[in-house]
């Protein structure tokens, strides 16, 4: 659907800017987002669909890494019956809390912990690197992780098993 002038200038959840690098006749059949990014296949994935279902997961679900605790270890008072963490989180800089759960992981390789969130609502711009922020129902902040690259990684093996492969340095619709 275009072509694009690096993967690095480009952000997941981005909208605005987009329409230089389109072929004309796609502007049309806006507005795009940006959805995911390969960046060692040089792609960024756009859609004109990002509230539809196809996106749901990938924007309420997603792995945490490096996980850490201010208080040394995870809040136990707020495991819930099935073994998850019910939190309130800060996804990025943005001034919206979110609440959901998080599973927490060992992971013995790395000698520290990960886990998987699922948001109660889905959010517009997850994208591996950021910080996710615990809170308390008191707004104590109970401690954090990064979104893993492994975000993404269902949503573009899906993507590729569905996509005709095309050069590198494209925009590839969803």
């Amino acid at each position: 659907i275009g072509t694009h002038h690096g993967v690095w200038f480009h952000t997941v959840g981005q909208r605005k800017g987009l329409g230089p690098f389109l072929i004309p006749q796609v502007t049309a059949v806006g507005p795009w987002y940006v959805v995911a990014k390969d960046p060692s296949k040089n792609v960024v994935y756009a859609s004109n669909k990002y509230d539809e279902d196809t996106f749901v997961q990938a924007r309420s679900n997603f792995h945490v890494e490096n996980l850490n605790w201010i208080s040394g270890g995870a809040p136990k008072h707020l495991l819930d019956e099935d073994g998850k963490y019910r939190l309130t989180m800060k996804i990025r800089h943005g001034p919206k809390l979110t609440s959901g759960t998080l599973l927490v992981q060992q992971d013995s390789e790395k000698d520290s912990a990960s886990g998987v969130i699922e948001l109660d609502k889905k959010d517009g711009g997850l994208a591996p690197g950021q910080y996710v922020v615990f809170y308390s129902e008191d707004a104590e902040c109970l401690g954090g992780g990064i979104i893993s690259e492994r975000h993404w990684a269902k949503f573009l093996l899906d993507t590729e098993s569905r996509t005709v492969k095309q050069k590198s340095g494209s925009f590839r619709a969803k």
